[in-house]
């Protein structure tokens, strides 16, 4: 039984490439200086509403992460148990070795050859001694690959299990310094007015715009279904992180409405944007995932006449606008 290296190396670098990217990037705030016009003041709070939501996509892959640590932990505590339970396995046979006093060929020889009736016998004790030796000099090797295969496998699962803590406890602290600025972003948010907020939501999450009677036919009723449930929230509010059912972030909104038609999505912008296949503007079908920016850190769900459904931004809800609003990235067709 030799021990499984390629495996072991896998859970290090899943260890590491995941505990490495547990770490969000705070960078200083767009307002170095006060703005001097209402303009300014609107696009520095525009610009700020664009770094959160990058903050809130690293925040999001920082999570999955936690996850990819915490499955490399229980992986690698699964391959203990199994190794031990090799080791166990051979517990009968090395009892029986001990009993029988077969690890010493040289006295065992002696034997054979005073307990043999003719030289035939003793060639033929010999031989058997010989194949015993054999054996059990294989159990003791297996035994011994055994029981390192075991002991490596509960250090990785303690160490993938002791990254998944620290990480934890690093995007907590994290999380709560992203809330700071989410904190600062709806205050000055606030102090603009009705007329320039307008201004700012309009330049981050686009014109907001009815929800269309006549509906693009899905191509599919998987496809349909995820449509519905996504237009069914319109008017819910933006929740930085959330889900559903009753507040969503963008990727949380994309989620939500792909789990109508039984699909599981990662609560990630952009992992969303690196599932299905890639589609153009010109391609685009009811269903299809919309994604902004580069990095990504904007996702929708396109509804067909250039249109699509997006949680836009902190303060706004859930809303319909058209699919060329600004950042457009590009699109994936995962149904």
């Amino acid at each position: 039984m030799q021990r499984n290296r390629t495996t072991s190396r896998r859970w290090a670098g899943a260890v590491l490439a995941a505990a490495a990217a547990v770490t969000v990037v705070l960078g200083p705030t767009t307002a170095t200086a006060a703005p001097t016009t209402a303009d300014e003041a609107a696009d520095l709070v525009a610009q700020t509403g664009q770094e959160l939501t990058q903050l809130d996509e690293q925040v999001h892959q920082a999570r999955l992460a936690v996850t990819e640590l915490q499955q490399a932990a229980a992986d690698a505590r699964a391959a203990a148990d199994a190794a031990y339970a090799e080791v166990a396995r051979f517990e009968p046979q090395l009892v029986a070795i001990a009993q029988t006093g077969f690890t010493s060929g040289a006295t065992s020889g002696v034997a054979a050859f005073l307990t043999s009736d003719s030289a035939e016998d003793f060639v033929q004790q010999m031989t058997t001694l010989d194949m015993i030796a054999a054996h059990t000099d294989g159990v003791l090797v297996e035994v011994s690959a055994a029981r390192e295969q075991a002991l490596a496998a509960q250090a990785e699962a303690e160490a993938a299990a002791a990254g998944a803590e620290q990480a934890l406890a690093t995007l907590e602290q994290q999380q709560d310094e992203v809330q700071a600025r989410v904190d600062q972003y709806e205050a000055d948010l606030a102090r603009l007015s009705e007329a320039e907020r307008e201004v700012v939501f309009t330049t981050l999450g686009g014109p907001v715009l009815e929800v269309p009677t006549d509906l693009a036919p899905p191509p599919s009723e998987a496809a349909g279904a995820v449509v519905e449930a996504a237009l069914a929230q319109v008017g819910d509010p933006y929740v930085w992180g959330a889900s559903g059912p009753n507040g969503f972030d963008c990727s949380g909104l994309t989620q939500f409405a792909y789990a109508a038609a039984g699909v599981a999505l990662p609560h990630s912008s952009r992992a969303q944007a690196g599932m299905g296949v890639a589609v153009s503007r010109g391609e685009l079908q009811p269903g299809d995932v919309v994604y902004f920016y580069s990095p990504v850190s904007h996702v929708g769900l396109y509804i067909g006449n250039g249109q699509m459904v997006h949680a836009r931004q902190t303060g706004q809800p859930v809303a319909v606008t058209t699919v060329d609003m600004r950042g457009y990235a590009g699109a994936r067709r995962i149904l």
